[in-house]
Protein backbone atom coordinates (compact mmCIF):
# COMPACT_ATOMS: atom_id res chain seq x y z
CA UNK A 1 0.00 0.00 0.00
CA UNK A 2 1.63 3.27 -1.05
CA UNK A 3 1.69 6.25 1.32
CA UNK A 4 -1.69 7.96 1.31
CA UNK A 5 -4.44 8.91 3.71
CA UNK A 6 -6.41 5.74 4.38
CA UNK A 7 -10.09 5.50 5.24
CA UNK A 8 -11.03 3.38 8.25
CA UNK A 9 -14.57 2.36 9.19
CA UNK A 10 -15.41 1.09 12.68
CA UNK A 11 -18.59 -0.98 12.86
CA UNK A 12 -20.81 -1.84 15.76
CA UNK A 13 -24.46 -2.73 16.03
CA UNK A 14 -25.89 0.49 17.48
CA UNK A 15 -23.12 2.95 16.54
CA UNK A 16 -23.66 4.72 19.84
CA UNK A 17 -20.60 3.90 21.95
CA UNK A 18 -17.64 1.68 20.93
CA UNK A 19 -17.49 2.60 17.25
CA UNK A 20 -17.94 6.28 18.12
CA UNK A 21 -15.08 6.07 20.65
CA UNK A 22 -12.86 4.35 18.06
CA UNK A 23 -13.67 6.97 15.45
CA UNK A 24 -12.66 9.77 17.83
CA UNK A 25 -9.47 8.03 18.91
CA UNK A 26 -8.29 7.34 15.36
CA UNK A 27 -9.23 10.85 14.23
CA UNK A 28 -6.74 12.18 16.78
CA UNK A 29 -4.06 9.45 16.73
CA UNK A 30 -4.04 8.94 12.98
CA UNK A 31 -4.50 12.54 11.85
CA UNK A 32 -2.98 13.02 8.41
CA UNK A 33 -2.52 9.29 7.84
CA UNK A 34 -6.03 7.95 8.47
CA UNK A 35 -9.57 9.26 8.14
CA UNK A 36 -11.91 7.69 10.68
CA UNK A 37 -15.58 6.82 10.24
CA UNK A 38 -18.08 4.78 12.23
CA UNK A 39 -21.44 3.18 11.55
CA UNK A 40 -23.83 0.53 12.81
CA UNK A 41 -25.85 -2.34 11.41
CA UNK A 42 -28.84 -1.22 13.49
CA UNK A 43 -27.98 2.34 14.49
CA UNK A 44 -29.64 3.61 17.64
CA UNK A 45 -29.98 7.08 16.13
CA UNK A 46 -28.29 8.79 19.08
CA UNK A 47 -24.84 8.63 20.60
CA UNK A 48 -24.73 7.44 24.20
CA UNK A 49 -24.32 10.47 26.50
CA UNK A 50 -21.57 8.73 28.52
CA UNK A 51 -19.55 8.30 25.31
CA UNK A 52 -19.91 11.99 24.55
CA UNK A 53 -19.04 12.97 28.13
CA UNK A 54 -15.92 10.79 28.14
CA UNK A 55 -14.70 12.06 24.78
CA UNK A 56 -15.24 15.69 25.80
CA UNK A 57 -13.43 15.13 29.12
CA UNK A 58 -10.45 13.74 27.17
CA UNK A 59 -10.32 16.73 24.85
CA UNK A 60 -11.90 15.13 21.79
CA UNK A 61 -14.10 17.21 19.54
CA UNK A 62 -17.52 15.52 19.57
CA UNK A 63 -19.03 17.49 16.69
CA UNK A 64 -18.56 14.49 14.38
CA UNK A 65 -20.54 12.10 16.59
CA UNK A 66 -23.79 10.82 15.17
CA UNK A 67 -25.28 7.35 14.99
CA UNK A 68 -25.61 6.21 11.36
CA UNK A 69 -26.16 3.09 9.29
CA UNK A 70 -23.36 1.18 7.64
CA UNK A 71 -25.41 1.44 4.44
CA UNK A 72 -24.18 5.06 4.24
CA UNK A 73 -20.72 3.64 3.49
CA UNK A 74 -21.74 0.92 1.04
CA UNK A 75 -23.10 3.11 -1.77
CA UNK A 76 -21.33 4.39 -4.87
CA UNK A 77 -20.94 7.93 -3.46
CA UNK A 78 -19.40 6.78 -0.17
CA UNK A 79 -15.69 7.14 0.52
CA UNK A 80 -13.83 3.96 -0.37
CA UNK A 81 -12.66 2.19 2.78
CA UNK A 82 -9.17 0.78 3.14
CA UNK A 83 -9.91 -0.88 6.50
CA UNK A 84 -13.12 -2.03 8.18
CA UNK A 85 -12.97 -3.08 11.84
CA UNK A 86 -15.85 -4.58 13.79
CA UNK A 87 -15.67 -3.66 17.47
CA UNK A 88 -18.60 -5.71 18.75
CA UNK A 89 -19.30 -9.39 18.45
CA UNK A 90 -22.82 -8.90 17.08
CA UNK A 91 -21.65 -6.80 14.12
CA UNK A 92 -18.84 -9.26 13.40
CA UNK A 93 -21.38 -12.08 13.07
CA UNK A 94 -23.72 -10.15 10.78
CA UNK A 95 -23.59 -10.19 7.02
CA UNK A 96 -21.91 -6.93 6.08
CA UNK A 97 -22.50 -4.99 2.91
CA UNK A 98 -20.04 -5.54 0.11
CA UNK A 99 -17.46 -2.82 0.53
CA UNK A 100 -16.14 -1.32 -2.70
CA UNK A 101 -12.40 -1.71 -3.13
CA UNK A 102 -11.99 -4.82 -0.98
CA UNK A 103 -10.90 -3.19 2.30
CA UNK A 104 -8.88 -5.17 4.79
CA UNK A 105 -11.13 -6.31 7.62
CA UNK A 106 -10.53 -7.44 11.18
CA UNK A 107 -12.54 -8.02 14.33
CA UNK A 108 -11.51 -6.07 17.43
CA UNK A 109 -14.27 -7.02 19.87
CA UNK A 110 -14.71 -4.85 22.95
CA UNK A 111 -17.34 -5.35 25.69
CA UNK A 112 -20.34 -3.05 25.24
CA UNK A 113 -20.11 -0.27 27.82
CA UNK A 114 -23.73 0.70 27.12
CA UNK A 115 -24.78 -2.70 28.50
CA UNK A 116 -22.99 -2.19 31.83
CA UNK A 117 -25.08 -2.61 34.98
CA UNK A 118 -24.69 -1.01 38.36
CA UNK A 119 -24.09 2.48 39.61
CA UNK A 120 -23.41 5.46 37.40
CA UNK A 121 -19.74 5.23 38.40
CA UNK A 122 -19.56 1.58 37.27
CA UNK A 123 -21.24 2.45 33.96
CA UNK A 124 -18.84 5.32 33.35
CA UNK A 125 -15.93 3.03 34.22
CA UNK A 126 -17.15 0.60 31.53
CA UNK A 127 -16.91 3.43 28.98
CA UNK A 128 -13.41 4.33 30.20
CA UNK A 129 -12.36 0.67 29.90
CA UNK A 130 -13.73 0.44 26.35
CA UNK A 131 -11.89 3.63 25.45
CA UNK A 132 -8.63 2.27 26.90
CA UNK A 133 -8.93 -1.02 25.00
CA UNK A 134 -9.67 0.74 21.74
CA UNK A 135 -6.93 3.33 22.28
CA UNK A 136 -4.37 0.56 22.87
CA UNK A 137 -5.36 -1.28 19.69
CA UNK A 138 -5.50 1.88 17.62
CA UNK A 139 -2.07 2.93 18.92
CA UNK A 140 -0.63 -0.36 17.67
CA UNK A 141 -2.50 0.02 14.36
CA UNK A 142 -1.21 3.53 13.63
CA UNK A 143 2.35 2.44 14.42
CA UNK A 144 2.29 -0.34 11.80
CA UNK A 145 4.40 0.27 8.70
CA UNK A 146 1.27 0.10 6.53
CA UNK A 147 3.01 1.38 3.41
CA UNK A 148 5.62 -1.41 3.47
CA UNK A 149 3.47 -4.42 4.42
CA UNK A 150 1.81 -6.55 1.77
CA UNK A 151 -1.91 -7.24 2.11
CA UNK A 152 -1.54 -10.69 3.68
CA UNK A 153 0.98 -9.51 6.28
CA UNK A 154 -1.19 -6.52 7.12
CA UNK A 155 -4.31 -8.70 7.48
CA UNK A 156 -2.43 -11.03 9.80
CA UNK A 157 -1.15 -8.16 11.95
CA UNK A 158 -4.62 -6.58 12.22
CA UNK A 159 -6.23 -9.84 13.24
CA UNK A 160 -3.49 -10.31 15.87
CA UNK A 161 -4.30 -6.89 17.31
CA UNK A 162 -7.92 -7.98 17.71
CA UNK A 163 -6.96 -11.26 19.38
CA UNK A 164 -4.66 -9.70 21.96
CA UNK A 165 -5.88 -9.94 25.49
CA UNK A 166 -5.94 -6.64 27.30
CA UNK A 167 -3.23 -7.82 29.65
CA UNK A 168 -0.88 -8.14 26.64
CA UNK A 169 -1.80 -4.84 25.01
Amino acid sequence: MPDATRNVLFLCTANSARSILAEAILAREGAGRFRAFSAGSQPRGTVHPYALDLLASLGHDTGFARSKSWEAFAGPDAPQMDFVFTVCDAAAAETCPVWPGRPITAHWGVPDPAAADGSEAKKRLAFADAYRMLANRISIFVSLPVATLDRMALERRLKEIGRRSEQAV
